[in-house]
């Protein structure tokens, strides 16, 4: 196996998990009555006046992230890193069967093989997976019969050197529902870059659809904004999307944070004309269909009392931001080629694609979540 290094120094400590005041979803402020929301007031910060740090924009405060650190894997066999993983995120063209991964070290049953499960991303002509790593150093794929395009990605987005930067003095919120701005997780803006250009130009359309997802990553996570970093990583680099997949995510503790960027007017997921960016979250059916990704792996375990909380206030949010209705069954209309799929207005992944996704336990728990809502 051939790889591609990118040189970055040797840890030293590893980094423990933090909860700043932006991570705690507010009770306050819950959900007006009303049919539509203005853009002007679908996000605001809470506006209490704190002084930003010294050389940070007014309005902002300077706070340090791990920058990520990821190193490239061409070809099946045996790679090694130069720092602990804490995801491999693999890609192969091929059969999307048989594929498999063994740690040499670390906590992810070193020796052992593991097969390899898209969850919740799908790749069009192959296969793909992210990987929890355990902080290994090495590790070998194996590849179905036939396959090509074989790349692999160790991550470690928790040990890297410490970048800056320029967050939200105050907490963002979406009409009651606190959450974390790009900034405020450590979303590096470059890996929306591909050699000098946007990988991925921001395209918005009407709003049809919100579709609910899972990450398919550990649960009981002790460092959520890490995992959205690394899912961020693979989604833009590994899988060429530019950018993370969904337009927001929930981690089990309730808090929210933006996913897809937007645009720089301070409006998570849409634009300043309502309409919402196409993300990457449902293949063939993106654009105009909102994606909300809980993290964690919710096929034998429910979402936390918070996770479904927070998705409920969000769903109901944005649904009266556009008039829709939750429990609606709908026609959608993709904007793009005219295809057309008939589905609840808020929908589970797996009722437009082949998937287990969002598992089968938060599966069972939408026509709930629609309910409440709709009220």
């Amino acid at each position: 196996m051939s790889k591609a290094p990118t040189p970055t120094p040797a840890p030293s400590h590893r980094r423990k998990p933090r909860l700043s005041r932006r991570g705690v979803i507010g009770a306050a402020g819950a959900v007006a009555a009303g049919t539509a929301l203005a853009p002007v007031v679908f996000a605001a910060t809470d506006g209490s006046g704190s002084t930003p740090a010294s050389g940070t924009e007014p309005g902002t405060t300077a706070e340090t992230f791990p920058a990520t650190r990821a190193e490239t894997a061409t070809g099946t066999g045996r790679a090694t890193t130069a720092f602990a993983a804490s995801y491999v995120g693999v890609r192969w063209n091929g059969t999307q069967d048989a594929a498999g991964i063994r740690f040499t070290d670390g906590h992810a049953s070193p020796g052992t093989w593991q097969t390899l499960s898209g969850g919740c991303a799908t790749v069009e002509g192959g296969g793909t997976a992210l990987v929890p790593a355990g902080e290994a150093t090495a590790y070998e794929v194996e590849a179905p019969d036939g396959a090509t395009g074989v790349r692999s990605l160790a991550i470690d987005t928790t040990d890297g050197p410490r970048r800056t930067f320029k967050v939200p003095s105050e907490p963002t919120r979406v009409r009651g529902v606190r959450y974390l701005s790009r900034p405020a997780w450590g979303a590096d803006e470059s890996k929306r870059f591909k050699d000098g250009k946007v990988n991925s130009p921001e395209q918005y359309y009407p709003l049809q659809a919100i579709t609910v997802h899972h990450t398919d990553t550990p649960n009981d996570d002790p460092d959520p904004a890490a995992t959205v970093r690394a899912i961020y990583e693979y989604h833009a680099v590994t899988l060429d999307w530019g950018d993370i997949g969904y337009h927001f995510l929930i981690d089990e503790a309730g808090t929210v944070y933006e996913g897809r960027y937007s645009s720089d007017d301070a409006i998570p997921a849409f634009d300043k004309g309502g309409n919402v960016v196409t993300a990457f979250h449902t293949a063939g059916f993106n654009s105009g269909n909102l994606g909300i990704a809980l993290l964690g792996n919710l096929t034998d375990t429910g979402p936390t009392d918070a996770a479904k909380a927070s998705l409920t206030r969000l769903i109901k949010v944005i649904a009266r931001f556009k008039g829709l209705a939750p429990e609606a069954t709908i026609t959608y209309t993709n904007p793009i080629n005219g295809v057309t799929k008939e589905v609840t207005t808020v929908s589970g992944h797996r009722d437009w694609l082949q998937t287990d996704c969002p598992g089968r336990t938060m599966y069972e728990l939408l026509t709930e979540v629609r309910a409440t809502a709709s009220r």
